[in-house]
């Protein structure tokens, strides 16, 4: 395994992280166990959860994902392993997280790091993230910014602005935490150029905690990082985490085979909207074609695609299955050719951004 320094800070993290998101809905605590146990033996040494988790968020399954790690963490050697936690943020509709946030102020903060705390089993979390933004933007498979999300009505009218926490105000609360000792550095997550921009600028201005990464979704069939952030990460040096890089396991090719095939696509009927749109069958197919011809398989292109970006710290890879887990960590070992990537551009630029 390899390791990487993440933004700033003195982490070194494998380039792979483990993602949880299963586990307390489509895994069960001792799969879970399994799979942690697994990936620490290979060299994984960072571990990614939110408060928010198992995915899709239900109001009976919340913080189970937490629980099960904390379970398994406490049997641990605490620093040799890096944690990445979230605090979920307004605007999703779910009123069972601490009634449905408001917003990301410091009540909101506080309660969720207190209580992902005691349910981690654990005095501190080594990177906390927001799960996504409190403001207005697109996110989750919206791709367009719109200005009348900035009204409460929905619409422009004035005089009735919504007023977010500002970006000021939410790092000073994450550096209380930090000075508190209940959490090392803090990440941002599902964010965009301008966000991660305004952070870095807040806290160069006011003294505050600088942000050391960002987690968004990044694939074949979803490079958007692409356009515009990967500058912003090389010029700030601000680690890239990259998440769903099999977009929800379209890439492994196994839905091209039997569209009836068991995964979260089928399991969760209406979930997950960026990979509902018209191109992400054609691309998927046409990936998973590529590989074959080379004599790879569609998960060890994709994965494979993703580990070795110049600008992606680590890749957070999840599975429901320890068949999954073990394909998804060997595909370290492939390295795409000069031809291959080549291939891949090509198709990139035929159908570029299926699934933004």
């Amino acid at each position: 395994m390899q390791y990487r320094q993440l933004g700033k800070t003195n982490l070194q993290v494998s380039a792979i992280c483990l993602g949880t998101m299963t586990y307390g809905d489509q895994n069960t605590e001792p799969e879970a166990h399994e799979q942690l146990d697994y990936a620490m033996a290979q060299g994984i040494n960072f571990i990614d959860t939110a408060e928010m988790y198992p995915v899709p968020p239900k109001a009976e399954t919340y913080t189970r994902t937490e629980t099960m790690v904390g379970n398994w963490l406490k049997k641990q050697a605490r620093d040799k392993i890096i944690l990445g936690g979230k605090v979920a943020g307004p605007r999703r509709g779910m009123h069972w997280i601490r009634g449905g946030p408001s917003s990301l102020d410091k009540a909101n903060i506080r309660a969720a790091i207190e209580g992902s705390l005691k349910r981690l089993q654990t005095d501190y979390i080594d990177v906390y993230q927001l799960h996504w933004p409190e403001r207005n933007v697109p996110m989750f498979g919206q791709y367009l910014f719109d200005p009348a999300g900035e009204f409460e009505s929905g619409i422009f009218k004035q005089g009735d602005e919504k007023v977010w926490v500002s970006i000021q105000n939410q790092l000073e609360t994450l550096a209380e935490l930090i000075d508190e000792g209940k959490v090392r550095y803090i990440g941002l997550s599902n964010e965009q150029s301008w966000g991660v921009m305004e952070f870095l600028h807040v806290a160069k201005e006011y003294n505050l905690p600088r942000i050391a990464s960002v987690q968004n979704c990044y694939n074949l069939i979803n490079r958007g990082m692409e356009f515009g952030m990967s500058e912003v990460l090389y010029r700030e040096n601000v680690s890239l985490l990259a998440y769903s890089p099999l977009a929800f396991g379209h890439l492994t090719a196994k839905y091209i085979d039997n569209p009836a095939a068991q995964g979260r696509v089928t399991q969760f009927l209406g979930y997950a909207q960026r990979y509902k749109k018209p191109n992400v069958f054609p691309a998927s197919a046409a990936y998973a074609k590529l590989a074959r011809a080379h004599g790879l398989t569609p998960t060890q292109l994709a994965l494979s695609f993703v580990y070795y970006r110049w600008f992606v710290t680590s890749t957070i890879i999840g599975a429901t299955s320890m068949a999954q887990l073990k394909e998804n960590i060997d595909a370290w070992h492939t390295k795409l050719s000069p031809e291959v990537m080549q291939e891949i551009e090509h198709l990139h630029l035929t159908m570029m951004n299926p699934a933004p």
